[in-house]
C-alpha cells in the first residue's frame, strides 16, 4: 500500500522528498472551511521567510477538523495510546522560494502525548477538549480549547453528492493540493514535507453552531465559507528540518 502511494505522484508541484519517510497516518473524515481574507490580515501574522500565497487576489485562512487514525513510527508497530485522536487545524497558504506550501497557526489535538511529540518536533500543537459524533450520515465535531488564547468550534456537517478530482488551476485544487509545511519557532524557521494520493472530496452541508479563532475577526466568520468534505487519506511524513 505504502510503496502503491509513493508510485502516484504526478500531482506534485515537485518531487517526493529525498530520504525515508517517518510516519503514517491516516485521516477521516476531513471537513474543510475555508474564508479569503485581505493580505494585509495574514501579513503581520507570518514569520520572516515566508510570501503570502493567493487565489484571485486574496489570502485563505482554513479550519480543518479531523480524526487522526492507525498512526505509526516507521519500522514500528502501530501505538496504541498513539494510534488514534481528533484534531482541528489552523492554517494559511504561503510560498518560499517558490514552493507552495501551508503555515499552520495551531494544530489542537485531544491527545496530550501526541501534543508533546508533535511540540518537540516544532509543530504548534495545542491539547484541546474534542468529539466526534455520527448521527445518520453527518457528524458533528466539537473542540474546546482552554487558555490565553481560547478556541472553540462546533459544527454539524453531512456530505452531498458524488466525490470528484479538483482539477488543477481550480480553487480547490489550489486550496488542497500542497505538500509542504512550514512552522516557526525560536527565531528559525522550519520546514516540513508530506505526501498522500491526490484529494477526492465531496459537496458538503454545514451548520455552524460555533468558532472562535482569536485571528479571526467576527465580520468575517460573517462571510460565507467554502466547505468541503474528504473521506479519509493515508499520509506519510517526513523529519521537519531548519530552513537555511
Amino acid at each position: 500500500m505504502i510503496d502503491d502511494i509513493l508510485k502516484r505522484n504526478d500531482h506534485r508541484e515537485y518531487p517526493l522528498p529525498e530520504g525515508p519517510w517517518i510516519m503514517r497516518q491516516k485521516w477521516e473524515h476531513l471537513l474543510f472551511i475555508s474564508y479569503p481574507v485581505s493580505v494585509e490580515m495574514i501579513k503581520g501574522l507570518l514569520p520572516p521567510g515566508l510570501d503570502i500565497d493567493t487565489f484571485a487576489g486574496k489570502a485563505w485562512i482554513s479550519i480543518i477538523p479531523f480524526k487522526v487514525s492507525k498512526m505509526r513510527i516507521r519500522n514500528l508497530s502501530a501505538l496504541p495510546f498513539l494510534g488514534s485522536y481528533l484534531e482541528l487545524n489552523v492554517q494559511t497558504y504561503v510560498k518560499r522560494k517558490g514552493i507552495s506550501g501551508v503555515y499552520f497557526f495551531s494544530l489542537d489535538a485531544n491527545n496530550l502525548l501526541a501534543v508533546i511529540g508533535a511540540r518537540m518536533a516544532t509543530l504548534p500543537y495545542f491539547h484541546a477538549q474534542m468529539q466526534l459524533d455520527k448521527i445518520d450520515n453527518a457528524y458533528q465535531f466539537a473542540s474546546v480549547r482552554e487558555g490565553k488564547e481560547r478556541i472553540k468550534f462546533k459544527g454539524h456537517y453531512r456530505p452531498i453528492g458524488e466525490p470528484f478530482f479538483p482539477e488543477k488551476g481550480i480553487r480547490e485544487y489550489w486550496l488542497l493540493e500542497r505538500y509542504t509545511l512550514w512552522t516557526y519557532k525560536g527565531g528559525r524557521l522550519y520546514r516540513g514535507e508530506l505526501h498522500h494520493e491526490k484529494w477526492a472530496i465531496q459537496n458538503v452541508t454545514l451548520s455552524m453552531e460555533e468558532l472562535s479563532l482569536p485571528i479571526l475577526s467576527n465580520t468575517l466568520l460573517d462571510k460565507e465559507a467554502v466547505v468541503h468534505y474528504a473521506h479519509e487519506k493515508v499520509s506519510l511524513s517526513w523529519m521537519m528540518q531548519k530552513e537555511k
